[in-house]
């Protein structure tokens, strides 16, 4: 099962670095702004600031996502699993949040962002669900 949690750990993190370069370095490019987070070409230069920061907020956390299993498989356990599951948890509230984000229709039409929500939450929460039987 350590495995399972290091590969879903790691998929995440992967997940977040994608997200930090659409985010922190690609953001204005139409195939990134318009087809992925929905947002007007005019409302770019509103958001940003906001994208770079976020990307960047991202980014730390695949590091550190990288950094527990590292410290993990290389025999800091208690440390590299600490890490990788608070990480997990932060990142699988997210998906939550960004669910409930889309519930309520906030930034865009209702049920279009569901597959960001799945997307940001289910592989943590597989790497904490497969954490708990190892």
């Amino acid at each position: 099962m350590i495995v399972v949690v290091w590969a879903f750990a790691l998929l995440t993190a992967g997940l977040h670095v994608l997200v930090f370069v659409w985010e922190s370095l690609l953001i204005s490019r139409p195939a990134v702004h318009s087809r992925i987070f929905a947002i007007p070409a005019a409302d770019v230069p509103a958001i940003r600031l906001w994208a770079f920061g976020v990307g960047f907020y991202n980014l730390f956390l695949a590091c550190g996502l990288i950094a527990g299993v590292f410290l993990w498989a290389t025999g800091s356990v208690d440390v590299g699993r600490a890490l990788v599951f608070y990480l997990c948890t932060i990142l699988f509230l997210s998906g939550v949040v960004l669910l409930i984000a889309d519930r309520m229709s906030l930034g865009r039409e209702r049920g279009s962002g569901i597959g960001g929500a799945l997307s940001q939450g289910i592989p943590p929460l597989i790497a904490l669900i497969a954490m708990a039987f190892t």
